[in-house]
């Protein structure tokens, strides 16, 4: 999330003019009955932009912030390592709200961005959302203590 977040900061005009077509739903069919929905405001845009780069960086850092976590409770006993597991599943909840809430349901459904041929980011944002998800069912799997045959 962290090199995502890079990346929409030192390329930032590559992503903002992604959202800016979404929000402006200017590359679906003409005539959509759904097109009221569009926001055109280069500030609303702008915003926009920011708060995901910010949900980005935020959820970049706690995964981080997690991972710190889980490897110095590693040689912990499994009730102490699972406990460890809270900072990395928020980092991660957090990414999949971003991504599923932000790309899926707004930009998919409420600004239509599926309709689009040249602007849809559903699929890089399910790309997402299946990793992220992988590792949240992984990470959330209790662990067991190897020597007390709990594994």
């Amino acid at each position: 999330m962290l090199l995502v977040a890079v990346n929409n900061l030192f390329d930032y005009r590559t992503n903002f003019d992604v959202v800016r077509h979404i929000m402006s739903m200017d590359t679906i069919p003409a005539g959509s009955p759904l097109a009221w929905r569009a926001m055109t405001s280069g500030g609303l845009h702008h915003l926009s932009y920011w708060l995901i780069i910010v949900a980005e960086l935020a959820s970049g850092a706690i995964c981080l912030l997690g991972c710190r976590r889980l490897a110095q409770a590693l040689r912990l006993d499994a009730r102490r390592f699972n406990a460890s597991k809270e900072t990395a599943v928020l980092g991660l909840t957090l990414a999949l709200g971003l991504y599923f809430t932000g790309f899926m349901i707004v930009g998919g459904e409420w600004f239509q961005m599926w309709r689009s041929d040249g602007w849809n980011m559903q699929e890089p944002a399910f790309r997402f959302i299946g990793g992220i998800g992988v590792v949240l069912i992984f990470l959330c799997q209790p662990d067991g203590d190897i020597h007390s045959g709990d594994a």
